[in-house]
């Protein structure tokens, strides 16, 4: 079973619990979905970078202010999610948190800034700090303005 979730199988399940979240959380405005246990979960919208599509993802962040921060970790897979790819292509995305939407500029965080942020994301998933140690490429996090 090991490794299952890392092939086209994975990726096409994967795909269709995150579609299967977005309608919840959607149509709940946040109350389903919203929130995974002791996590906070927003709905990030994309443009894919080579098909132009808008992309859904939920994801789970932390707030610093205004800002949001995300954490590019495909649970710990050598690959950049593709919702990573597609905003660095174009940064300008859509959130919803709860009921709230708004649009917000991405940026990959500095050197400094994840220094600084990575202790606090890890607190808030452990899970991430395992991510880091499965794949040899330094998982981004990426800071919402």
């Amino acid at each position: 079973m090991a490794g299952v979730l890392d092939g086209d199988l994975g990726r096409g399940i994967a795909r269709v619990v995150m579609a299967l979240h977005s309608r919840l959380f959607r149509a709940t405005g946040g109350k389903v979905g919203g929130r995974l246990p002791g996590v906070p979960v927003l709905l990030l919208t994309t443009t894919g970078r080579h098909s132009g599509k808008k992309r859904v993802t939920p994801l789970s962040y932390l707030a610093r202010g205004d800002d949001l921060v995300l954490v590019a970790s495909s649970g710990g897979s050598d690959r950049m999610p593709a919702w990573y790819l597609n905003l660095r292509a174009n940064p300008t995305v859509w959130v919803q948190v709860g009921k709230q939407k708004r649009q917000m500029c991405a940026r990959p965080a500095t050197g400094e800034e994840r220094a600084q942020l990575w202790p606090k994301v890890v607190e808030l998933y452990r899970g991430y700090e395992s991510y880091q140690l499965k794949t040899e490429r330094r998982i981004p996090l990426v800071i919402l303005s």
